[in-house]
């Protein structure tokens, strides 16, 4: 959802930016700050060290590490496991009860208990 913002050169146009009239408080897991790094370019971290210091970031702790765990055994019994960084994100929305903002539905409605907002 970030990225999607990052990316539009309309920015009035992303998802991001629609929430941003909803509400002016948002928190970003810190497995977000690292995808959001590995895929950055040099030139355009300056960006999203401004985004970050207008947002709040949730380290990866025990807790969300043990829920993380329990999303994965739920998602390998139902065969449908995803990608560890979506499983650790959603376990840091459900153990913080959050609601997760996502254009990414296919993989976070697998996830019970979850409770997604997008744009559709």
């Amino acid at each position: 959802m970030v990225i999607d913002y990052f990316r539009k050169v309309n920015k009035q146009n992303a998802f991001f930016f629609q929430l941003a009239q909803i509400s002016s408080e948002f928190t970003i897991s810190s497995i977000t700050k690292y995808e959001i790094e590995v895929g950055a370019k040099p030139q355009d971290m300056a960006f999203w060290t401004g985004l970050y210091q207008n947002i709040s970031i949730i380290s990866f702790d025990e807790d969300i590490a043990s829920e993380t765990v329990v999303i994965n055994n739920e998602l390998k019994k139902k065969s449908k496991l995803i990608e560890f960084a979506d499983m650790a994100i959603a376990a840091t929305a459900r153990i913080h009860n959050f609601e997760l903002a996502t254009l990414n539905t296919k993989h976070f409605n697998r996830i019970d208990n979850l409770r997604l907002i997008n744009p559709s």
